[in-house]
């Protein structure tokens, strides 16, 4: 089983969960979402197998998303375009997203994430 976690090294939730994922015993690949930010086609299938709505893909609190006013341009923007923009920089993105082979999951939830390790 292969697992991945795409982190920001500075963001306090993703230094939980990659803890909890040591202390579990998983192995997993750490990859840093800035400087490795994730491409269209990939956001697309992890979005496509997490049964999730696409805008618990973005990082809602984040200062970039503020910035660009993003509350109020994702309703009139089409799934594409989404993916698009989510695919520019790795700050727009919910972290730790979690990629298994039992599905994907952005942000950290022990018991959500339980599930897919």
């Amino acid at each position: 089983m292969k697992t991945t976690v795409l982190y920001y090294a500075k963001c306090s939730t993703c230094q939980k969960a990659i803890k909890w994922l040591e202390e579990k015993g998983i192995d997993y690949t750490g990859r840093p979402i800035k400087e490795e930010n994730p491409s269209a086609e990939e956001l697309k299938a992890w979005y496509d197998r997490s049964g999730l709505p696409l805008k618990r893909f973005f990082n809602t609190s984040g200062m970039l998303y503020k910035e660009m006013g993003l509350k109020d341009k994702l309703a009139d923007m089409s799934e594409e375009e989404q993916l698009k923009l989510l695919a520019t920089d790795g700050m727009l993105v919910k972290r730790p997203l979690l990629v298994s082979d039992q599905g994907v999951y952005p942000g950290f939830k022990d018991s959500e994430w339980e599930k897919l390790v």
